[in-house]
């Protein structure tokens, strides 16, 4: 990753404060403490002599992204998504931003498919359609037909791309560290957590390998599946500039006229918007994360009982099992209003910090969430209360993970696609069976065992080597290196036994001797029994019971 240490060209600034004086945001650069006696200025801008009505702070930088440019454009939407830090009325703007810019030419294009594949384009498709369909601020796309016939269309990323995304970004790391240092307001906003977070996701976007390999992993975990479509990836024509997927035909989700022509069913269609982001999100742990109207189609071949098409796939989300586990719970707790339930999972997964005041952080969660409650049940946002929980969670120190933010975003994002498609929807109801569906699935002991069953090959390798590390630590405490720790753990250890002991250390050996049995029935696992040895087996019952003894004793 290139470093952003490098100054920005000075022509570069001049355009920013030049933009944002068009629009009316010299406020925002006089509001700079340094800048304060400076103030006056204002009035002398020629903009605010002939501006008929006032833009709203919201519409102001909307306008001012789209003016600066792609990239701009792209750190807006990326700002869209941080609801628990933006204000309300700017992120609102911020959704409405268009990644639309020119195309380039399509000999340019053509250039570059040829120079990847060192092929003329003739011998890679029997047609290639010149004017592009699509053009974004990272890439454009064609229509092309492979010469079997297949109806295809090429992804082509965006000449001398980099190099923009290089200087922009600069740019923005520049900006935020003075908003940081000089502009007060922006403190509770983390400008600099907000570029980094933006450039990990631009750089993704550039590798189009990537998205082609998130593609294909959504296709397998729908495989069959009549609810979505996910498009095929052809990869003998997968560069990392470029990549080939059947091309779809469908309706796009928001011609709501057109559907409702066709005679689609808008509740069904709306239930099955959440029933896939919730099974992506809960059951797979990778999801779309750019699910806005513009990238979901309806096929228009299966209108009766609607088939949703997923496109692009340069953002996907993923949630760890812990991740997933955690708000599953919390999401339940929730809307039980059992909220010291929240604040003891948010401490308990790590969200908040050990010393958190529980009955401090529940007073905060329940202030917030109670007038969410009063809404008819039809009309309460799941991404809502997510929202409202981040919000609390950064005046606790609560540091929020990448992948919950994404999920949020996309969430808000269904929201309103469903509230369009279907206003009557409850989303609650809806989305309740998965969250079930998932708390369940990550209870199950088939589960459980099959974890203890995965880690058994590891724990073979590492049981011959226990009981040298058991010496050690042993020596160790003996010779008092572990003064502050185990000094009280020793101390209790002279004690005389008493009764509640001596049968911890019975329980504590039949716990050894049950260990036995039950690493012997996995053993045969027909998988298994091949990593494991008979020596190191009972070199490894015999430590485990040894640790379990000691372990029993120490905790009496």
């Amino acid at each position: 990753m290139a470093s952003f240490k490098q100054r920005p060209r000075l022509f570069r600034l001049v355009k920013i404060n030049h933009v944002l004086a068009k629009h009316g945001l010299d406020n925002v650069i006089l509001s700079i403490r340094l800048l304060a006696p400076l103030r006056f200025l204002k009035y002398f801008n020629p903009w605010n002599w002939f501006r008929k009505e006032a833009l709203n702070r919201g519409e102001a930088i909307r306008y001012a992204l789209e003016d600066l440019g792609p990239i701009f454009v792209k750190f807006g939407q990326t700002l869209s998504m941080r609801r628990d830090l933006m204000p309300e009325d700017i992120a609102n703007e911020l959704t409405k931003l268009q990644d639309n810019v020119p195309p380039f030419s399509s000999e340019l294009a053509k250039k570059i498919i040829e120079k990847e594949f060192r092929k003329p384009i003739s011998e890679l498709f029997l047609e290639f359609e010149e004017q592009p369909f699509a053009s974004a601020s990272i890439a454009q796309i064609h229509a092309a037909k492979l010469h079997d016939g297949t109806e295809v269309v090429v992804k082509i990323l965006r000449p001398g791309i980099e190099k923009i995304i290089y200087q922009d970004l600069s740019l923005l790391h520049t900006i935020a560290r003075l908003a940081k240092r000089y502009w007060y307001a922006t403190r509770n906003f983390h400008p600099q957590q907000i570029v980094q977070e933006f450039e990990k996701t631009i750089f993704n976007e550039l590798d189009l390998m990537r998205e082609a390999a998130n593609a294909s992993q959504l296709k397998r975990n729908f495989k069959d599946s009549e609810i979505l479509h996910v498009p095929e990836i052809y990869w003998p024509y997968c560069r990392e500039k470029i990549i080939v997927m059947e091309r779809i035909y469908g309706i796009p989700i928001a011609d709501i006229d057109t559907l409702k022509a066709y005679g689609v069913d808008m509740k069904i269609l709306a239930e099955r918007c959440v029933e896939i982001f919730f099974t992506q999100a809960f059951r797979d742990s990778f999801f779309h994360a750019d699910m806005h109207p513009g990238n979901i189609f309806i096929n228009h071949k299966k209108v009766r009982d609607p088939q949703i098409i997923l496109v692009d796939f340069g953002i996907m989300g993923g949630l760890t099992e812990e991740d997933k586990y955690y708000l599953t719970q919390n999401m339940l707790a929730f809307f039980e209003r059992d909220y010291r339930l929240v604040a003891k999972l948010h401490v308990e997964c790590g969200w908040l910090p050990q010393d958190t005041r529980i009955d401090e952080f529940e007073s905060a969660i329940r202030t917030v969430c109670e007038p969410i409650f009063e809404k008819p049940l039809q009309e309460m946002s799941c991404a809502q209360l997510i929202m409202r929980l981040f919000q609390c969670g950064r005046r606790f120190n609560m540091e929020i993970q990448p992948q919950l933010i994404l999920l949020q975003k996309t969430l808000f994002a269904i929201e309103g696609l469903v509230r369009s498609l279907y206003p009557q929807l409850d989303m609650w109801t809806t989305a309740q069976p998965f969250l079930v569906t998932s708390l369940k699935a990550s209870l199950d002991p088939k589960k459980m065992l099959k974890g203890i069953r995965a880690g058994i090959p590891f724990w073979t390798r590492q049981f011959p080597e226990l009981p040298v590390l058991l010496y050690d630590v042993l020596k160790e405490v003996k010779q008092q290196k572990f003064t502050l720790a185990v000094k009280p753990v020793i101390a209790t250890i002279a004690v005389k036994p008493t009764r509640r002991s001596r049968r911890g250390f019975i329980y504590g050996l039949g716990a050894a001797l049950l260990l036995i049995p039950i690493v012997n029935i996995i053993s045969k696992h027909e998988q298994i029994e091949k990593f494991i040895h008979a020596e190191n087996l009972s070199i490894g019952l015999s430590v485990a019971g040894i640790l379990i003894l000691l372990i029993t004793w120490l905790n009496k």
